[in-house]
């Protein structure tokens, strides 16, 4: 019965890793990543839609993004929600395609950037650490209704801390992992 609960909480912890994961695919780290795109969207016959569906985008060259939209008008809607968003790049435009030259990262913009993912795994450590307090009330209910004895309690709260633990140490690694991505020249 406490099993659940723990399950329950692992998937939830499962989740927040593969979510900060994909945040932190969208950083700049001096290549070309379609992914950094991702967050940006634009003005499409009056409603806000991703770039990905307005367009193909692809990665030629190492540090060159090319966006070939499928109507040649939304280039200039392409170009302005570039320009509005935070990736730092400025688009140009052949009347055809829009391309990104992504710049090498000096050092500096690499600390930056560290200090960025430091601060998302963080906040993903915080989530999972939220997730094994929900846990755990839900333990100590379920040990007040009677639902559980006070031993499976504190097995399962012992069990629900080695998963936290686990989620963390992924946690962890995902940041180093980026961290060393980004430092690399």
């Amino acid at each position: 019965m406490y099993q659940d609960v723990i399950k329950t909480a692992g998937d939830k912890m499962d989740k927040t890793i593969s979510v900060i994961k994909k945040d932190l695919s969208t950083l700049r780290a001096g290549r070309a990543n379609p992914q950094i795109l991702d967050r940006i969207t634009v003005d499409y016959y009056g409603s806000p839609t991703p770039l990905n569906q307005i367009g193909n985008i692809s990665s030629p060259e190492p540090r060159l993004l090319v966006i070939a939209p499928w109507e040649t008008k939304m280039i200039s809607a392409i170009e302005k929600a570039i320009q509005k968003s935070d990736i730092g790049i400025n688009p140009s435009n052949d009347g055809k395609v829009i391309r990104l030259m992504v710049p090498e990262l000096n050092e500096e913009r690499r600390k930056e950037l560290c200090k960025q993912v430091r601060k998302q795994v963080e906040e993903g450590k915080v989530a999972i650490r939220s997730i094994r307090r929900d846990a755990m009330e839900t333990l100590k209910k379920m040990k007040k209704a009677s639902e559980i004895t006070e031993d499976d309690q504190k097995v399962a709260e012992t069990d629900l801390q080695k998963v936290t633990d686990n989620h963390i140490k992924e946690m962890d690694k995902v940041g180093e992992d980026n961290e060393k991505e980004i430092m690399s020249v």
